[in-house]
């Protein structure tokens, strides 16, 4: 969501546009601050209370927390003291220099720090134990309330804190994006650039210090002349390393944050300076030029450099108007879109694809410039129940024309134009491209198959871009079933299949659900080239509410020939598709197999059937297969019969919408 402003007038601040409501009640800062007042009580939040849950999921305290607010710690509690500045942050007891490291950058932006602290808020009049904070997370604005109460111990803040005893904007801050992310153990360990392009939408570029463009000091002077969020950080071999100090007095592992960029004239020379900034507000460089370094000396001492692009038209210096932004949400889930990456060539083309179209080219250019961001979704908040971080990244090919999901031969011969630089186990990977216009195929990935996350794709281009999910649509197409050969007609392998349908059944010559179930198990245990379990009774009734015309119940000979002709189309089919011969088809290989069958089927659509019918190994039988299709093709039959005026919708009454059910 794009943040508006209008243009603040004496002592004014800008006004953002709302941000969507996160409190269980559905109510709104606003909302909940007038209910406590009118009530005269100090508001508790039920969504983050102030007991250990809200700490730590993985271990106890090493200390006796209490749990206070700003008005029992001190008597003269102000929200902001004199303006938010770098040097209210303070760390405490978790390990989280590198969201502090993101907050003292996003200090040194009133703008982008008015929307993330919002100043309707203070200890004055009005005061009711409730403040808000809003964060941008995977393209939407979210207002996260907390109330005032803090982890202390002996009536000292234990994590964030300003220098100022009395100010606690900060603490505040750090507990709403504790709330936002589950708990104040799962802000441990980061990179400051996550926390970058939540208080901001922003963009990440991240530098290698040591492979920098020449214009480097440019980069960066033009990054914090345009308000971008800019931190830096030393790599760490191993654990043991994190934390160590260097002998001038640099730490580890640790996050800090670039505050400003300059030139000092010394004996007729240019020196150029940066000035960093260690969230401890201790522990500084010690070597020449005192709180500052020269550039050659930090692109020496210090590994990487991330900047948060404000916005997608302060990524090009000459940029005459906004990027065109679009954004995809999706899915990697095991058994149908987890593909993996192309190292893993039977799954790769299983994962999202989207069409990218690139139409014009770049002022005076040849190419169209674009940036690429995929972001895994909510991992810090998903720690407490074992995930972790994945390792993505994401592909281009050149587009072949077809209007479809591509398969797994296309990316057997192909290679791809264009791809992140790296697999990596961040939050985002985002790179910058030119390519020459054109029709592309994106295609996000973890780098290990059958991993699952939630995933927001954005792409930035210059001129406007078209995409298109490839994955989105649903198209049944279903031969109409041959009419039946008049007796005197028949084929000799007609009647001698007649005569196995008298034998089955019986004098009425209908075939009831029981007689089926004999009949169907028989046939198919004999099969060596499959693996059948029993088909149950209950599949049998479905195979004849499919095929019985009559309403009987039954199936009559045409009816019960139909059927067979189809039983052997779809054995063929599950043959084709298992490919290793093991007897059963990979859960993988099902988009293909229902293609074949008529049925051209959307992700979501894919993933439900693969959530019901493949075992844990991802694997189906032919009993699961032929259940998967007698349903499909079931309720593909009564949406045609039902959706006589238009062919993409129906209406029904509750009657109506239980008959199909319960006849599907």
């Amino acid at each position: 969501m794009p943040y508006l402003y209008r243009a603040p007038g004496p002592q004014e601040h800008p006004v953002p546009r709302d941000a969507r409501r996160t409190h269980s009640s559905g109510q709104s800062f606003e909302q909940l601050r007038q209910e406590c007042l009118r009530k005269g009580l100090l508001f508790e939040d039920p969504d983050f209370p102030a007991n250990s849950s809200s700490l730590f999921y993985s271990e106890r305290p090493q200390i006796p927390f209490v749990w206070k607010r700003p008005g029992e710690i001190v008597q003269n509690p102000e929200f902001v003291l004199g303006g938010a500045t770098r040097t209210d942050i303070c760390q405490g007891e978790l390990g989280d220099c590198w969201l502090l490291a993101a907050i003292a950058s996003l200090t040194l932006n009133e703008k982008a720090l008015a929307r993330v602290v919002p100043q309707d808020q203070s200890f004055g009049p009005g005061y009711a134990g409730i403040f808000h904070f809003q964060f941008w997370q995977h393209s939407e604005w979210l207002d996260v309330v907390v109330d005032d109460r803090l982890p202390t111990f002996r009536d000292r803040l234990i994590f964030l804190h300003s220098a100022e005893h009395n100010e606690f904007w900060s603490a505040l801050l750090e507990k709403a994006y504790a709330k936002l992310n589950g708990s104040y153990e799962a802000l441990k360990g980061g990179s400051a650039i996550e926390a970058m392009e939540d208080f901001t939408g922003g963009v990440a570029e991240t530098f290698t210090t040591k492979e920098a463009p020449e214009n480097f000091y440019e980069i960066l002077q033009k990054a914090l002349k345009r308000g971008s969020l800019v931190g830096c950080s030393i790599d760490i071999r191993n654990s043991a390393e994190s934390e160590a100090r260097t002998p001038f007095g640099l730490i580890k592992g640790h996050a800090y944050t670039v505050t400003g960029i300059d030139q000092a004239n010394v004996r007729g020379q240019a020196t150029e300076l940066i000035r960093v900034r260690n969230p401890w507000g201790q522990v500084e460089w010690n070597g020449a030029w005192s709180d500052r370094m020269a550039l050659s000396d930090f692109k020496t001492h210090f590994d990487k450099v991330e900047i948060c692009n404000l916005t997608p038209d302060a990524l090009e210096e000459d940029a005459l108007h906004k990027w065109e932004v679009t954004v995809h949400q999706g899915s990697w889930v095991r058994g149908s879109t987890a593909g993996g990456c192309r190292n893993f060539l039977d799954t790769f083309w299983t994962n999202p694809q989207i069409k990218l179209s690139l139409t014009e080219k770049d002022e005076g250019q040849e190419a169209c410039t674009l940036l690429v961001a995929l972001m895994q979704k909510d991992r810090r908040k998903l720690k407490r129940f074992g995930a972790n971080v994945l390792t993505i990244g994401y592909a281009i090919y050149q587009c072949p024309g077809r209007e479809e999901h591509l398969n797994k031969d296309f990316f057997r011969y192909h290679a791809s134009q264009a791809r992140s630089k790296t697999f990596v186990n961040l939050r985002e990977v985002s790179d910058r491209f030119r390519l020459p216009p054109g029709e592309y195929i994106l295609i996000p990935s973890t780098f290990e198959p059958h991993q699952e996350a939630d995933f927001c794709l954005r792409i930035f281009s210059e001129k406007k871009a078209i995409t298109r999910d490839l994955d989105g649509g649903v198209d049944i197409d279903l031969p109409e079933p041959p009419k039946p050969s008049p007796p005197g007609q028949e084929t000799e392998e007609e009647q001698q299949f007649r005569a196995l349908f008298e034998r089955v059944a019986g004098e009425d010559m209908e075939v009831t659900a029981e007689e089926l179930e004999y009949v169907l198990n028989a046939v198919l245990q004999k099969r060596k080239d499959i693996k059948f379990k029993k088909l149950s009774l209950i599949s049998c009734k479905n195979i004849i509410s499919l095929m019985d015309t009559s309403g009987n119940g039954k199936l009559e000979f045409d009816e019960f020939k139909v059927f067979w002709d189809k039983l052997k189309t779809w054995i063929n089919l599950f043959l084709q598709f298992d490919a290793d011969r093991s007897g059963t088809m990979s859960s993988y290989e099902l988009r293909t197999a229902l293609k074949a069958a008529g049925f051209q089927l959307s992700r979501h659509l894919l993933q439900l059937i693969v959530l019901r019918y493949a075992d844990e190994e991802l694997q189906l039988g032919f009993d699961d297969f032929l259940n998967c299709l007698v349903r499909l093709e079931n309720a593909s039959r009564v949406f045609q019969v039902l959706s006589t005026q238009s062919k993409e919708f129906i209406h029904l009454n509750i009657n109506e919408f239980i008959n199909l059910t319960m006849n599907i």
